[in-house]
């Protein structure tokens, strides 16, 4: 535990940190450590190419909307809290944690995960996913595996299934309710960190 508390004690704002994200002591300087590491050049802060360094991530067939995630909007930069708080949305939900009144759902909940998983597809932001944008993840994601058309296929049955409004796009609220039977908490959680 000493090594613990005196590692939590070079972390700026770990407390406000721990009680946003809902991670433990030991997780933050966890996390801590893993930012130094990813941060070879000791800048304080990391960039897409560190995260394209790890070989798993580098490895995936949507890697760049994978590390996109991390990053707003015309940033380049990334700092060790704003690294927490994507993290965060990863973290197992904590059923035994109180939700305290007239607070926001915390990072981690189902909402919230959904919405991050949804922004991987809505790479243009506009709050819906087209047929164009499902197209470039499942081409991604299945590669050779599988034909053109029956990329097209699948992602126009996808639409289809999912379209509520019949907009020939999926909405957050549609892409939700296509998901209500999908354990997010299971598919969208790193264990590591229990």
């Amino acid at each position: 535990m000493g090594s613990t508390s005196s590692t939590l004690a070079k972390i700026p704002n770990a407390e406000d940190l721990m009680h946003e994200t809902g991670f433990t002591p030991a997780h933050l300087v966890r996390l801590y450590d893993r930012f130094k590491v990813l941060d070879k050049d000791k800048k304080g802060f990391l960039t897409p190419q560190d995260f394209v360094a790890i070989k798993e991530l580098a490895m995936n067939p949507i890697c760049d909307r994978i590390v996109g995630a991390f990053f707003t909007s015309g940033e380049e930069t990334l700092d060790f809290p704003s690294f927490v708080r994507i993290l965060a949305h990863f973290r197992p939900i904590d059923k035994n944690r109180p939700k305290e009144p007239n607070s926001p759902d915390p990072i981690n909940s189902r909402s919230n995960k959904l919405k991050f998983a949804f922004q991987l597809y809505d790479q243009d932001k506009d709050g819906k996913i087209s047929r164009h944008e499902l197209l470039q993840v499942l081409r991604a994601m299945l590669e050779k595996q599988v034909t053109e058309e029956q990329l097209e296929s699948i992602a126009d049955r996808t639409i289809q299934e999912a379209d509520l409004d019949r907009d020939d796009a999926i909405s957050f609220e549609e892409f939700r309710k296509s998901l209500e039977k999908v354990n997010i908490d299971h598919k969208m959680s790193i264990r590591f960190l229990r």
